[in-house]
């Protein structure tokens, strides 16, 4: 199944850069729940893969790690975490922020077509979503502790705990509450798009 770039895809492609826009430099990006803080910017990515594949979910990933990587100077919601790894190296900075994102996209892309083919396309969108979150926390942190490991506020941060402890320890509820968001929200948006034919399952494409 290949992904065709029609009018009406091109027309969500740019309405999804949009709301990834509007979630980066606004407060509506990130839901507050008691010291928690949500951020929804990952759902545009899910919606792209499901909508428009993996070249879709790739275009809109790295559209997010290009407004996540100009946070870290402070432009739009600004990233105490991305200001500090700024400082030690904006290459590293610039490949932690950027590649996760786009190879989200991409793999999520994959992961609709796959259980598209085999369940219900509303099965296949909440799926999408879940992983949506899921592999955009673990690429992300996984990239943070390959680049940064041996500086100096990682060797703090990790205070000898090996890569996945660290990581647990720092995603804690806010990726649970993320995959839930991501999961849900993706489910009911992913059928919407099928029932306005913006989606076209493989085997409709083959009868």
């Amino acid at each position: 199944m290949k992904t065709k770039f029609n009018t009406k895809s091109l027309v969500l492609l740019g309405m999804l850069t949009a709301l990834v826009m509007v979630f980066s430099f606004t407060p509506i990006g990130s839901i507050p729940i008691g010291d928690l803080s949500i951020t929804l910017n990952i759902i545009p990515i899910a919606i792209a893969a499901v909508a428009l594949g993996p070249v879709g979910g790739a275009v809109i990933g790295a559209v997010f790690g290009i407004f996540s990587f100009l946070q870290c100077f402070g432009i739009g919601i600004p990233s105490g975490l991305g200001a500090i790894c700024l400082e030690i190296s904006p290459i590293l900075t610039f490949l932690q922020r950027f590649v996760p994102r786009v190879l989200d996209g991409l793999l999520v892309g994959f992961i609709f077509r796959f259980v598209s083919s085999k369940f219900n396309v509303h099965t296949a969108s909440f799926v999408t979503g879940f992983f949506a979150a899921f592999l955009n926390t673990a690429f992300f942190m996984s990239a943070l502790v390959l680049l940064f490991r041996n500086s100096d506020y990682m060797v703090e941060s990790m205070a000898g705990r090996s890569a996945i402890a660290y990581i647990l320890a720092s995603v804690g509820i806010n990726a649970v509450f993320e995959m839930v968001a991501s999961t849900v929200i993706t489910g009911a948006v992913g059928l919407a798009l099928y029932k306005a034919k913006f989606i076209q399952l493989p085997q409709e494409q083959t009868a």
